[in-house]
């Protein structure tokens, strides 16, 4: 009967274990490969337009809507550097393009995040807003495009880890770039 009870509790064992090695060792199925369909190997981003209307009046929602020249500039380069970074698509012309991505930037932001004790401003936030489309050239498909696709950051005034308002800059047009590549190549 004890033998028959240690057998039991061996398969038992043996059973688990088996179990517990077959869920560690078959992977969770995530890759980092792109999601796109096959066709879609090389891409054009065109050159990013400067959306942002200086002539709009002042209003408590759009305060500190700023304008930066050559902004536009910034942020095509960037996207065209993340995409050979990436590496799933390839810079290509327009006219042997699989893909064309086309944006214009429409708000550039600094918000005021937090304030000292006498209401000086601490730490800001930045935030460069797109519209953006990517259209499958193979036959003229919006593959996908969305409004008030943003990137941002945040820089402090002042203490040890102050920054410039230009750092700042430069991580938000990072962040989108990277948030325009993982949309494009994931497909979501």
């Amino acid at each position: 009967m004890i033998a028959s009870i240690k057998r039991t509790i061996r398969r038992s064992f043996f059973l688990i274990f088996l179990a517990v090695f077959s869920v560690i060792f078959s992977g969770c199925a995530y890759t980092t490969g792109s999601l796109l369909p096959s066709h879609l190997k090389t891409i054009y981003v065109d050159n990013f337009k400067n959306k942002i209307n200086i002539d709009r009046e002042v209003t408590e929602g759009s305060r500190y809507a700023l304008y930066r020249p050559g902004l536009e500039n910034e942020v095509t380069s960037e996207v065209v550097d993340r995409f050979v970074f990436d590496g799933n698509l390839r810079i290509e012309d327009k006219k042997n393009a699989d893909l064309i991505l086309t944006g214009s930037v429409v708000a550039y932001r600094q918000d005021a995040l937090r304030y000292d004790s006498n209401d000086n401003v601490e730490e800001y936030y930045v935030r460069i807003i797109v519209d953006i489309e990517a259209t499958d050239t193979a036959d003229d498909k919006v593959l996908w495009k969305e409004s008030g696709f943003a990137g941002e950051s945040t820089y402090k005034t002042t203490g040890r880890f102050a920054a410039s308002e230009d750092s700042a800059r430069e991580e938000a047009i990072e962040d989108l770039a990277r948030r325009i590549v993982e949309r494009t190549v994931e497909c979501w």
